[in-house]
């Protein structure tokens, strides 16, 4: 009787059910997999570097599961990133550096691991490549964005009132002096210097080599293999093999992903309009007083060899 007074609201009815039932049964059958991927043994797990590094809790979260599980006999650190914020490299380079020494970490680098992307690759064990992967990039932007002509043109200006000479340093309502200015490069070389530090300590390599290399230059994978800034060339499965076998496993390499949050498909739009709208206030930050290990492309540069 229902069904033939309200046809439309039956419908939407029986659809919700159905949907329900599958969002149950999903998270029943993915808790299944998880728990039964746990007790298969030994295993490689795989966390993955995508995107702009503008945080790191999630991935030092992953690190610290990993690390402390004892069926996670090896881990793949996934990298396919143009690098990010300074503090959040380090920090991952830090976390990597901690792991090493209770089980190994191979960083496997997809299209691109340049600048932060190969910041946090340098403390593994090892790290693999393909030929032409972008990697290098090895230095510090800061950029300063001068909008004074366009205000002018709208009619808008900015009255100051500041605690310190520098507090409003790299405004975009004026143009900085050049105090300033050297104050800043005094930031981006020392920040560069923490840059050359770690990558020497994590390759193993005195700081002069690593310093001939940290011009902001990005390099092939083929060309970082001649220089020493990576050991293998080879693809995600090459790294995995090459994982598991530093980690004592002898037969078949089973790969463990860390476990997602199962959010709704509303919830999963807007973590990842929030994720884009991370990554271009990042930009806009770096383009003021904010100093990044980030590649950005520019017309006319070419890759060495």
């Amino acid at each position: 009787m229902f069904k033939r007074r309200h046809p439309y609201l039956f419908f939407v009815l029986v659809l919700a059910a159905i949907i329900s039932i599958s969002s149950v049964l999903s998270g029943l059958v993915g808790l299944f997999v998880e728990r039964r991927e746990m007790r298969k043994g030994e295993q490689v797990g795989v966390i993955e570097v995508n995107g702009m590094i503008v945080e790191s809790k999630k991935i030092i979260g992953q690190l610290r599961d990993f690390r402390e599980n004892d069926h996670i006999k090896a881990i793949v650190l996934r990298i396919d990133s143009p690098g990010g914020a300074v503090g959040p490299s380090q920090e991952i380079y830090a976390e990597v550096k901690r792991t090493v020494k209770k089980k190994p970490v191979v960083a496997s680098m997809g299209a691109i691991a340049a600048s932060g992307g190969y910041y946090v690759a340098a403390s593994a064990d090892g790290i693999v490549a393909n030929p032409g992967t972008i990697t290098g990039s090895i230095g510090v932007l800061m950029q300063l964005t001068d909008f004074r002509d366009l205000f002018e043109k709208i009619g808008i200006q900015s009255d100051v009132v500041k605690s310190g000479e520098y507090k409003d340093l790299g405004s975009p309502f004026r143009s900085i002096s050049e105090t300033e200015e050297g104050l800043l490069q005094q930031f981006v070389d020392a920040v560069h210097r923490q840059f050359v530090s770690d990558v020497a300590e994590g390759r193993n390599l005195d700081e002069e080599t690593v310093g001939g290399l940290a011009n902001g230059m990005i390099f092939t994978g083929e060309f970082a293999l001649e220089a020493g800034l990576i050991d293998r060339m080879g693809n995600f499965n090459d790294a995995v093999e090459w994982a598991g076998r530093k980690g004592g496993i002898d037969g078949d390499i089973v790969t463990v992903y860390p476990p997602e949050k199962r959010l709704s498909i509303v919830r999963r739009i807007l973590q990842m309009t929030a994720a884009e709208i991370e990554a271009v206030l990042y930009r806009i930050g770096s383009s003021s007083i904010r100093g990044g290990y980030l590649y950005e492309p520019s017309a006319g540069q070419s890759l060495p060899r």
